[in-house]
């Protein structure tokens, strides 16, 4: 087989991450959201990926090299000011 013959570029492209959009390399894990994302995609190896740069979704092998979801950040509850102690008439 040559060097960069057209079924190493195929098999190549099919093992690495690009977005088809922006041409990111960089990519992540998307939360599954539905029944079908959830008990389907997995059947036929795919999982949902989100590119790091431009956020299109989209579904890729799961061989392909993604990183993690970032953690969710911690969202503070906002606590009411203290009230005084006084009586205001």
């Amino acid at each position: 087989m040559a060097k960069n013959s057209p079924d190493q570029i195929w098999f190549q492209k099919c093992l690495e991450f690009h977005c088809d959009d922006c041409g990111s390399e960089t990519g992540f894990r998307s939360r599954r959201r539905s029944f079908f994302e959830r008990y389907l995609l997995p059947i036929f190896l795919l999982q949902p990926v989100r590119c790091a740069d431009c956020f299109r979704r989209d579904y890729r092998l799961l061989f392909v090299p993604v990183k993690e979801r970032l953690p969710e950040p911690i969202k503070k509850v906002a606590t009411p000011a203290p009230r005084p102690n006084r009586n205001v008439a």
